[in-house]
């Protein structure tokens, strides 16, 4: 179950509680920006989880305002979910993130069954490709419906580096193709 904006949080949560009395097979999204999001990890930790920066703009009384507040949030929040051994969805294309988890993972024992990898298709196919040799899981996906436009430019937007990322895979690939 997705998650969106600050304003529709407390409803999913209700959605997903009411689920959670009838089953057991289903996930959510814990968005490290928000102030609330290690409150929401500790009452959900028993399911499965999937970690995201978020991409929504959110006032400073609901959600850290800087890069490095996010970025330490959400390292916490993968460590955490991670501990508890339950499936944790790393959702995430920064480079600097991942290596300090993965580093983590490795000093603390942490089965490669219990989390993946997820990245949006188009961004960082080097990395992607990188990990899954090394014999982690990813897990690439890409919007689709009628508003698969606005979900792509919220995450251009939440980090306007994927722009470049984008425009050096594409030129490499056509490059790459008019010399072969």
């Amino acid at each position: 179950i997705d998650m969106e904006d600050y304003g529709h949080i407390q409803s999913s949560w209700q959605i997903i509680d009411d689920c959670e009395q009838v089953f057991n097979n289903f996930g959510t999204v814990i968005q490290a920006s928000l102030l609330r999001a290690k409150k929401d990890q500790r009452e959900h930790k028993h399911f499965r989880l999937r970690i995201v920066k978020g991409a929504y703009k959110e006032n400073e009384k609901v959600a850290y305002q800087t890069s490095k507040e996010i970025d330490i949030n959400y390292l916490e929040l993968c460590k955490s979910h991670l501990q508890e051994g339950k499936f944790t969805s790393i959702a995430t294309h920064d480079y600097e993130l991942i290596t300090k988890l993965i580093r983590y993972i490795e000093r603390n024992g942490i089965s490669k069954s219990n989390f993946e990898f997820q990245m949006l298709y188009g961004f960082r196919t080097n990395l992607q490709q990188q990990l899954a040799q090394q014999g982690y899981q990813v897990c690439v996906y890409m919007p689709y419906g009628k508003d698969w436009y606005g979900y792509f430019m919220r995450r251009l937007a939440e980090r306007p580096q994927n722009i470049n990322l984008i425009i050096k895979q594409s030129l490499s690939k056509f490059w790459l193709k008019g010399r072969l």
